[in-house]
């Protein structure tokens, strides 16, 4: 090892002093000369502290995937995000994360990851690594909890800032089949034991290609995978430097994370259409719907889609009534409404459950169409006004 000059010459009262000093600073050096310095292991949580990070980004630590964030129809965030290039830093090569712990927090945590995996990203094997790589990133980022579990279920014992809305929107009462749990489990575990997903490297956020989330000119768009985007903070929060906390275990109980998680929602359920006259979700031009770690805004009424929770008690003319509220304005506009906050859909298209959990649907009247009206007659028996909507098996 190269030694400073002044640590050869014992004959000065300072060389241990000054050779002290030289090993402290040394570090330091190398990094300003080469930059991010490569990693082969975990690195204990200090390493963070002992560089001069910047502040953490005015950025909800959020994946907002399947909040709808976006201010375009679908079909335009697309071509929007289709717009916007690559980011030329690309996405980083993550470490594998090696869990450390008893058997208790190994279980734990490969839960988790594995009801992340599902939840986020449906059954296919490199939508659900990716996200599962996005969980792990973020365990080891100081913008995040410290263990799996606690960052699947970050936020969720509020009624707002989940981190993943599917742990506070309803969606944790979904049952997923134990094919589906035993595949998620396995690539979990592959995951846990260091197995990594190259294609998303350090993103720690993501949404899908049919949302364009107001934060998304604020990352750097670094990957696809499936029907999602993934991105890295920018400068030193996306670096794999910041992801250097250590991993040391001490995972919550993720039942008890659920039935908390569960209380809070049904504490705070969202209000109906004839409660509130407000969308629960809307895709809309000119307006933003944004859930961050402490407010919800809901989109102003106008062109676009919205979906908005009814009731079966609810009078179908009343619920056209709040339907034409919500469309006033010129421009296409539709509004869509399930009775399970579970059921309403992230955005557009409709996939196949929504449309057979479909309650009423209502388009504004406008350049060359007329209104129209359909509710499912099931839970609407005998309408005064509108359509039957087809039966769905």
């Amino acid at each position: 090892m190269d030694h400073p000059p002044s640590a050869i010459h014992p004959e000065h009262d300072r060389a241990p002093i000054l050779a002290l000093a030289g090993l402290v600073l040394l570090p330091f050096v190398l990094l300003g000369l080469f930059g991010e310095m490569p990693a082969t292991r975990d690195h204990p949580s200090t390493s963070v502290s002992a560089v001069t990070a910047p502040p953490l980004p005015d950025l909800p630590a959020s994946s907002d995937d399947t909040i709808v964030v976006s201010e375009l129809a679908a079909e335009d965030a697309r071509a929007r995000n289709a717009a916007v290039a690559f980011a030329a830093i690309g996405p980083g090569t993550a470490r594998p994360f090696t869990i450390r712990g008893d058997e208790t927090d190994r279980n734990r945590a490969r839960d988790c990851l594995a009801l992340a995996g599902m939840a986020e990203a449906g059954g296919s094997d490199a939508d659900q690594r990716a996200v599962m790589q996005v969980v792990l990133n973020r365990v080891r980022h100081p913008a995040f909890a410290k263990t799996v579990c606690g960052v699947v279920f970050e936020g969720s014992q509020r009624p707002t800032g989940c981190q993943f809305s599917f742990t506070c929107d309803g969606s944790l009462a979904r049952r997923y089949s134990d094919g589906a749990w035993r595949l998620a489990r396995k690539r979990a575990d592959e995951m846990l034991a260091g197995a990594i997903h190259a294609p998303v490297g350090h993103s720690t956020h993501f949404h899908a290609d049919y949302v364009y989330p107001w934060w998304s000119e604020r990352l750097d768009k670094v990957a696809q995978v499936g029907p999602h985007l993934f991105f890295r903070w920018r400068g030193f929060w996306g670096s794999g430097t910041a992801m250097s906390a250590r991993y040391s275990g001490g995972e919550p109980d993720p039942l008890r994370l659920r039935e908390t998680a569960l209380a809070v929602a049904s504490a705070n359920p969202l209000p109906t259409l004839l409660q509130s006259g407000e969308s629960v979700r809307s895709i809309t031009r000119d307006t933003i719907e944004r859930e961050d770690q402490s407010t919800r805004q809901r989109s102003s009424p106008g062109a676009g889609v919205h979906f908005v929770l009814v009731a079966p008690g609810d009078s179908p003319q009343a619920l056209v009534e709040r339907a034409r509220g919500l469309c006033s304005g010129e421009g296409y506009c539709r509004v869509q409404g399930w009775s399970d906050v579970s059921a309403v859909p992230s955005g557009l298209p409709l996939p196949e459950d929504a449309r057979r959990s479909l309650r009423f649907s209502f388009v504004a009247a406008g350049a060359g169409g007329a209104e129209a009206v359909f509710l499912d007659c099931r839970l609407f028996p005998a309408p005064a006004i509108g359509t039957c909507l087809p039966a769905r098996p």
